[in-house]
């Protein structure tokens, strides 16, 4: 073995052509990732975030005063459960403005594309003919 040269097989380049991956999508895939985000992630996003909620609130209560003070616990799972909330809440707005982004993303190509069309043809001398 030496130290001085490279493995002789190093992977090569990565693949172009029809087989190579893609971060390209048609309109039909980006409908079907909104479809599944709005049918079905969102609204289990809320789910576990609801079960959660339940869950938290009744070891808060369970933690909370009974007879005097009740425990420390109780104050910081209520902070937790606020903090929960707070970030399901970002989440899934987040997640329903990224439906509508799929949504919205083949409606402005296409208009981008009719504007550049616009553009090049009004200075095409080939319109006149």
């Amino acid at each position: 073995m030496q130290l001085n040269q490279l493995p002789a097989d190093q992977g090569g380049s990565p693949p172009y052509g029809p087989f190579a991956p893609s971060f390209a999508s048609s309109p039909a895939q980006k409908k079907a990732a909104a479809e599944a985000i709005d049918e079905h992630i969102l609204g289990d996003t809320r789910a576990a975030g609801k079960w959660a909620d339940e869950a938290n609130s009744a070891a808060a209560k369970a933690f909370g005063p009974k007879d005097g003070d009740g425990w420390d616990a109780a104050t910081a799972l209520k902070k937790a459960d606020k903090a929960w909330d707070n970030s399901v809440r970002v989440l899934c707005r987040r997640l329903s403005s990224e439906s509508i982004a799929l949504r919205d993303t083949s409606t402005l190509f296409r208009s981008n594309d009719l504007g550049i069309g616009t553009q090049l043809g009004g200075t095409s001398k080939l319109n006149g003919l």
